[in-house]
């Protein structure tokens, strides 16, 4: 007969044999929670492995990654789309099953994780967004969204300073849909035959009492029906729960548990052998008994419970219409059908305003705009609200629940990988805010947004040395070539406000990656033309905003620099010489075009001078030619009024007319 102990060892003995298939891994997880994942999946999590992407369903986040056989076997067992072959290609080129859990690559897996803690940040974003949806969708007779979220950590989690952040957002936020499972084996990597005391040695339980937890404290993690019961009183909280599961790491290993041996490295054969022998299995990969699978199937539960949620959501439509139509569309990730026409009146009346306007107030013109038009849109930012001007007439802040503005404080990592989490749970476009130069905190969660290829919009306002008097702590020098190093991510550094709009809509329109917007503080001329500066042209990444079909020099620039380089042409066309110049506010978008129009834009033959108030590297993948210049500033910045700062620096329209003049006459 089948239990959840020999169902627990199922899942050990598959985890053990791929990984060591592999001769790579990390058995002592799975070994140590097989136990816990057995329980709560067999008898708690609500999902549908015949409907991964079912909206309804329980979130499950593995923050602690590295433990990724674990829940390859849960979802191979419980009737996921998950082969046995492709278990047995763990950690294989082009494998469903890689090293770590990947979003869109794997069903049943909700999100990238493998940096420690940031999956747990993803789990507060998705139950965050449970808690604002359930409040702006469900009626009092349809309970439309109501799941939970689960999340497995460990000590190293618990260690990385984002678990700090998002751990204190959610005891703020009371996110009480939100149990995180402590997988709490006091071992880690530097512990081959001792603890972590050493290192870590905080009272983590207290430090989560502290910021608003539930806590459940020091559970046998290897006992069924104490893992069974706190998850029965984690579901009755009113707040987020911590249940710390005291376990043993590689549970079952005769000779090698409980040791830091086991965290990162195969069993070996022999370990191997005396693993299957100490759990009494008697049965391979291959030879599986089927009451295994059976005891695990989740299909026909799942479909069950999906099918009374379409039930469900039938009646809501009759009862909500217009709720339903919209949430309808947002599943389906689509934007209003008149969404394109509708907008292209609103570039049109930009272009006829010409408004002279710091890019930070361009973009809150147009948040203004589609905040009121798209309840998806879920807004933020980190503590700069008034330096940002992200808050428009339409925003709410979410308080108990409800509102569609996050004050995140001052937490900028915690930030954008709970705007990961949201994105991921389906019903939401976040946008969050800072300073460009505390995208740095962001970076390692701006990298798995664009991993995940996922819509997530990062506002970066103060792009440059034009932020003045706060000097070269907050000047971000090197910051936005750094982030167009990112593949998937589109980085827009606008030079006015129709480019600010344009950028805006397209990072709002594309919905298979995250957009960076970089912003100044000072005010920007409007330098865009009806003839040249069209939202399609701009939506190329680069295109000439000041043209001569046949010129003698091009000048490449983006954000502040572009009204330098048009005054310069403009300059130069009365002496006589034939200028082109291209801005271009995102160079990402533009290094994907076709090659006709990269190379009539920027032909090889022509000499070209860039400029843009930051590190100079970057261009020269542009102005490559033997008597080609790049103006920027390599070096950081200083103290002092912002247009003091340009003449500093020569980043002036006076020191690019003499750099043009230098090539020119060569």
């Amino acid at each position: 007969m089948i239990d959840l102990t020999h169902a627990s060892n199922a899942i050990r003995m598959i985890s053990a044999k791929c990984i060591q298939l592999a001769n790579s891994g990390h058995p002592g997880m799975p070994l140590g929670m097989a136990d816990i994942a057995t329980v709560l999946w067999t008898k708690y999590i609500k999902h549908n492995p015949s409907n991964p992407k079912w909206i309804n369903r329980d979130r499950f986040v593995l923050s602690n990654g590295h433990g990724s056989m674990l829940l390859y076997s849960l979802l191979h067992l419980t009737g996921y789309s998950l082969s046995l072959n492709q278990l047995k290609k763990f950690r294989q080129i082009s494998s469903l099953t890689p090293g770590h859990p990947e979003y869109m690559l794997t069903p049943g897996v909700e999100t990238t994780t493998g940096p420690l803690g940031q999956g747990f940040a993803n789990a507060v974003g998705m139950a965050l967004s449970e808690q604002i949806n359930s409040n702006l969708y469900n009626s009092n007779n349809h309970q439309i969204i109501d799941n939970n979220t689960y999340v497995f950590l460990g000590d190293g989690c618990l260690m990385e300073g984002i678990t700090h952040e998002a751990a204190s957002f959610a005891g703020l936020h009371k996110l009480k849909k939100l149990i995180a499972f402590w997988d709490d084996n006091s071992i880690s990597i530097d512990s081959e035959k001792g603890n972590i005391k050493n290192w870590f040695s905080e009272d983590v339980l207290n430090r989560f009492k502290a910021y608003g937890w539930n806590i459940i404290e020091n559970i046998d993690g290897h006992d069924f029906s104490k893992i069974d019961s706190a998850i029965k009183t984690s579901l009755k909280s009113s707040k987020p729960t911590l249940i710390q599961c005291k376990t043993i790491i590689g549970k079952g290993s005769p000779n090698k548990e409980n040791t830091g041996s086991i965290h990162g490295a195969p069993l070996g054969d022999e370990e191997l052998k005396l693993l299957l022998q100490n759990l009494k299995i008697e049965y391979d990969l291959d030879s599986i008994p089927q009451e295994i699978y059976n005891f695990f199937d989740a299909r026909k539960k799942g479909n069950d419970i999906n099918d009374s949620w379409d039930q469900l959501f039938a009646q809501y439509k009759i009862e909500n219409k217009e709720k339903f139509e919209i949430l309808q569309r947002v599943i389906g990730k689509k934007l209003p059908d008149n969404w394109d026409d509708e907008i292209e009146v609103f570039f049109k009346e930009i272009a006829e305003e010409k408004k002279d306007l710091a890019s930070r107030k361009s973009s809150q013109v147009f948040l203004e705009y589609a905040v009121k038009k798209l309840p998806e849109i879920l807004g933020g930012s980190a503590d700069l609200t008034p330096s940002n001007l992200t808050f428009t007439s339409s925003s709410k802040s979410v308080v108990n629940g409800s509102g569609n503005y996050i004050h995140y404080g001052v937490r900028e990592f915690g930030m954008s990988a709970i705007m990961n989490g949201i994105t991921l749970y389906g019903l939401n476009i976040p946008y969050g805010a800072t300073f460009l130069v505390f995208s740095d905190y962001s970076r390692n969660a701006i990298r798995l947004s664009a991993l995940m290829k996922i819509r997530v919009i990062y506002v970066f306002t103060h792009d440059s040395i034009g932020l003045g008097e706060d000097g070269p702590t907050h000047q971000p020098i090197e910051h936005a070539s750094s982030l167009r190093l990112i593949p998937n991510l589109n980085v827009w550094r606008p030079c006015d406000t129709y480019e600010t709009v344009v950028a805006w809509n397209n990072a709002l329109t594309k919905n298979d990656g995250p957009s960076c917007l970089l912003l100044s503080r000072q005010t920007l001329p409007f330098v865009s033309d009806k003839k040249n500066s069209t939202s399609k042209k701009i939506q190329k990444g680069a295109y000439a905003i000041f043209e001569n079909e046949n010129p003698d020099l091009i000048i490449i620039s983006s954000g502040s620099e572009v009204s330098l380089a048009v005054n310069a042409a403009k300059y130069l066309s009365t002496k006589n010489h034939k200028i082109r110049v291209v801005s271009m506010p995102c160079s990402n978008v533009f290094d994907k075009q076709l090659p006709e129009y990269k190379i009539n834009l920027l032909p090889n033959t022509v000499p070209k001078i860039a400029i843009e108030a930051g590190v100079t590297d970057f261009w020269y993948k542009y102005a490559k030619g033997e008597n080609d210049l790049v103006l920027g500033v390599d070096s950081f910045g200083e103290s002092g009024p912002g247009k003091d700062l340009f003449e500093h620096f020569k980043i002036t329209e006076k020191d690019l007319i003499k750099n043009c003049l230098k090539i020119l006459n060569k």
